[in-house]
């Protein structure tokens, strides 16, 4: 059994920063993609970042030049780094990794708020 464990998040005014950790853990052989979405009140989820084991990363063009994923592949751990955050980052963000474990499957975090206010 695989689990996505989120922590980081909360709430910041609009400059701040926040970090978002992802840990996975549980009967694990490798790792592919490590990424981040999100989900704003009524809107779709949507891609953040995503980093590949050879730490190539893509982000969405309105958190580039903001936002810094990363992994630790030791720990099994992705990382975002999000400054100069505005109000319309604010969402339920979710880590999200690909992982072989009994066979190749997509886990999900369970969310961690970020709220942004002006």
């Amino acid at each position: 059994q695989v689990q996505l464990v989120q922590s980081g998040g909360g709430l910041v005014q609009a400059g701040g920063s926040l970090r978002l950790s992802c840990a996975a853990s549980g009967t694990i052989f490798a790792i592919l993609d490590m990424g981040w979405y999100r989900q704003a009140p009524g809107k779709e989820r949507e891609l953040v970042a995503i980093i590949g084991n050879g730490a190539s990363a893509t982000y969405a063009d309105s958190v580039k030049g903001r936002f810094t994923i990363s992994r630790d592949n030791a720990k099994n751990t992705v990382h975002l780094q999000m400054n100069s955050l505005k109000p319309e980052d604010t969402a339920v963000y979710y880590c999200n990794a690909r992982i072989l474990s009994s066979n190749w499957s997509y886990y999900w975090g369970k969310g961690t708020q970020v709220t942004v206010s002006s």
